[in-house]
């Protein structure tokens, strides 16, 4: 299967290591494109979830591929979230054509684009960072559940239903979090003269334009791949949201990647030296 070419392509909120992760369907998008850029928007591994030593094959290979890509030519910035924000002390480093940083600000066919996961906007991040854990762990458990659910429904002929997003869409103040997180990064991006912004951190995709008193700014949320399994591409001159499931994509094998598959104890260990190494 050809490639498609991509001039930027950006995800967020994979949380590998975690049982809501589509692991799957993630490599076989990113099996489908070859981007120049790719922007890891923040929450790709689950540093959280970690613990639960939870880290299937299927996790394994995403990060295979995200080092295939690089090795084949593709830049890759990891921009970090709360959930990894461990790899912020590592914020500023580069090597090859990986680099790590809190935020990026790039100028993309003249237009100022302004890309950062978004947690910094969230109070149960600032002020109790146990609660948003915790929080964390309830989600995990919802997703998990809704995976049965919707395996049942599928096998009665229903279709599938997101038991989070109707929890997000009935709650009043999840509603106007969400709301007011658009607000603020937009009204932010259009005071410092940026054309785009794009963000993560809150599982919500969307394209759209935001104008206050200051003027207008577009706000782009590449959403996640627990819940929407979306993704950002830009080409020529434009902003397309990609739904995975929209692509008719197969999970295709893979004998492209390394044959060997990683367990999380050689994985931590590997990510452990490499860290050594640069700081």
């Amino acid at each position: 299967m050809a490639k498609r070419k991509v001039k930027v392509a950006v995800i967020s909120d994979v949380h590998l290591g975690t049982y809501g992760c589509h692991a799957q369907e993630l490599n076989s998008y990113l099996k489908s494109i070859d981007p120049e850029l790719l922007i890891i928007n923040g929450d790709f591994i689950d540093i959280w979830q970690l613990s639960k030593s939870y880290f299937p094959a299927a996790h394994t290979k995403v990060l295979q591929r995200i080092m295939k890509m690089l090795a084949h030519g593709t830049r890759v910035v990891y921009l970090t979230g709360n959930h990894d924000e461990l790899l912020r002390r590592y914020s500023g480093m580069q090597l090859g054509g990986l680099s790590i940083e809190d935020k990026l600000l790039i100028e993309i066919d003249g237009q100022q684009h302004w890309f950062f996961h978004g947690d910094v906007f969230d109070v149960s991040m600032q002020h109790s960072k146990w609660l948003a854990k915790l929080g964390g762990q309830g989600y995990d458990l919802l997703i998990l559940i809704n995976r049965g659910v919707n395996h049942l429904l599928q096998w009665m002929g229903h279709d599938r239903i997101s038991l989070s997003k109707r929890v997000k869409d009935s709650v009043k103040g999840a509603v106007k979090f969400i709301s007011n997180f658009e607000e603020t990064a937009a009204a932010i991006a259009i005071d410092s003269g940026y054309h785009y912004v794009v963000c993560g951190h809150i599982h919500e995709p969307a394209m759209r334009n935001i104008t206050t008193t200051a003027g207008t700014v577009t706000y782009l949320n590449s959403g996640d791949w627990i819940e929407n399994l979306t993704s950002l591409e830009y080409n020529d001159g434009t902003w397309a949201l990609i739904h995975y499931h929209d692509l008719n994509l197969s999970k295709s094998q893979d004998e492209d990647l390394l044959e060997a598959d990683l367990s999380l104890v050689q994985l931590q260990d590997q990510i452990q030296k490499h860290l050594t190494k640069v700081a």
